[in-house]
């Protein structure tokens, strides 16, 4: 299936509205999950640092099942992988709004991670095939939509589902679409298999499997289970260390083809470039996952009203990364990099300052200001990432770099979620310490201590929870600013792009 192919018009706009119908199905899954957080934590009785599971467990299968795409399309054919990974799309989402439990909802997630790995860069490599060279430029663009529209109609769909249906159709909202692309994709799509099956590192492929999943179960029970007093973390630090520490010995020593091409090292852009998407990904999706459940628990905002008042970070995305686009090669990139960052530490310094008294006017200025910022990092960090690497490397950095991004980003959130609870549990001790009958400013909680009724002590349990929970994410907030202010150094290792064409990598 190639542009020489000469298919109709209408056959080529079938196609994509088939393989597009099955990529904005994955981006959307990437964010409509995170309104919807607090309602499925109440009904599958589920603690505030396990949900979380639900989102971590989908970005971490993503991430490892990405790599392994190129070698099941070499080795069984695009349409067959296409259609299999739809079919398995669908209904691990199906699964997943019928979950009856967080182990269930957490394994099905998984599966859809896995399924949904392979979506984008298959949209994107069929895109490429069947247009021709002129048309190339359009059908990028088609799909880079696509890839964005997700996340920015992802938390407004998802609380408009919750809040008119119930959490559960923010997974079945992917039957329709996904029959669809599937039926699209079965009848107009010609089979493509390249008959040179690409080798694979299974053994690096496995131990750094290995290390990632052991870390994020780590990160993931390490507050429940009280970090390093339990077995259970010791077991998972030992197994992650032996991971790592295979992959690394693997890669360092082995003759043949490894997961990790040595070669990528030698290229200082892509290495800086590889450092500054993984903390990217740490701030984005860290902050996606906290700022639902702090409007829904602590300023008792409508799941709607939640993806409203979320959803303009996306649209600043969207905006800043086409200004962006056009900037490149005008505008010294290490430029537009540095605006970005400092876009994005303005605003999480903005969140350091939210209040239980405020509005929703610095959510949304603060959420537009940081979808600007990380719009301004995302397309000129792919490009200069890749400026520098040759051609025949680009498929294996491209896979190295998603990885980062994704692994980031499941660490990042998974951090920000234990912190919260930790910071919670001592800030409330802290303000309970001064909760006494002869302490003035006790005075202003309305109540004699000395005579309060049982209900009365409840009701001021609760205020200092509620400001031990709002000081925890501010704390969470600071710790982020910092990390967009730290990478800021690495800048001065990167050397200008080569071009302003060079290849974009995909944020799904």
């Amino acid at each position: 299936m190639t542009p020489a192919d000469g298919q109709p018009e209408i056959r080529r706009g079938l196609i994509t509205v088939s393989i597009m119908l099955a990529t904005i199905m994955q981006s959307l899954d990437t964010t409509i999950a995170n309104v919807a957080l607090p309602h499925i934590q109440g009904s599958l009785s589920a603690a505030a640092d396990q949900i979380t599971w639900v989102l971590t467990s989908y970005i971490v299968a993503a991430a490892i099942a990405t790599p392994v795409t190129g070698w099941l399309v070499g080795r069984y054919g695009r349409k067959r992988v296409f259609l299999i990974t739809v079919a398995g799309f669908t209904v691990a989402s199906a699964l997943c709004g019928l979950a009856g439990s967080l182990s269930q909802i957490v394994l099905f997630r998984l599966l859809q991670g896995v399924c949904g790995a392979a979506l984008v860069p298959l949209s994107q490599s069929v895109l490429l095939d069947i247009n021709p060279p002129e048309k190339v430029g359009s059908a990028m663009a088609i799909w880079g939509a696509g890839v964005m529209v997700g996340p920015i109609l992802g938390p407004t769909l998802g609380g408009w589902l919750t809040d008119n249906l119930n959490w559960r159709w923010v997974f079945y909202i992917n039957l329709p679409v996904g029959m669809l692309a599937f039926a699209g994709i079965a009848a107009f799509i010609h089979e493509h298999r390249n008959h040179n099956h690409p080798r694979f590192d299974f053994f690096g492929f496995a131990t750094l499997s290995l290390g990632v999943g052991a870390l994020q179960m780590l990160l993931d029970r390490g507050e429940l289970k009280g970090w390093f007093g339990s077995p259970e973390i010791w077991i998972e630090a030992l197994l992650s260390g032996f991971g790592f520490y295979l992959f690394v010995v693997h890669t360092a020593t082995s003759e043949g083809v490894t997961f990790l091409n040595r070669v990528l090292l030698r290229d200082r852009n892509f290495v800086t470039g590889t450092i500054f998407i993984f903390f990217v990904g740490v701030i984005l999706y860290a902050t996606l996952a906290l700022l639902p459940p702090m409007l829904q628990e602590l300023f008792n905002y409508p799941v709607t009203l939640t993806g409203l008042v979320t959803a303009p970070r996306g649209i600043g995305t969207m905006v800043a990364m086409i200004v962006a686009g056009r900037l490149i090669g005008r505008v010294d990139i290490r430029l537009l990099l540095l605006l970005g960052l400092a876009l994005t530490a303005f605003s999480l310094w903005q969140m350091t300052h939210f209040s239980l008294q405020m509005g929703m006017g610095p959510v949304i200025l603060s959420g537009l200001a940081q979808g600007f910022g990380l719009g301004f990092v995302f397309t000129p960090l792919s490009t200069v990432t890749f400026s520098t690497l040759g051609k025949t490397l680009r498929n294996d950095g491209t896979a190295i770099f998603s990885l980062m991004r994704n692994i980031g980003s499941s660490i990042g959130i998974s951090i920000v979620t234990a912190l919260l609870t930790e910071n919670t549990q001592i800030v409330h001790s802290v303000l309970a310490e001064h909760v006494r009958p002869d302490n003035p400013m006790a005075a202003s909680l309305g109540v004699a201590l000395q005579t309060a009724t049982a209900a009365q002590l409840a009701a001021i349990n609760a205020q200092l929870t509620q400001q031990a929970a709002m000081i925890a994410y501010l704390d969470d907030f600071k710790m982020m600013t910092v990390v967009a202010i730290a990478v800021m150094p690495l800048l001065l290792l990167l050397r200008p792009a080569k071009s302003a064409d060079a290849a974009a990598v995909p944020f799904d």
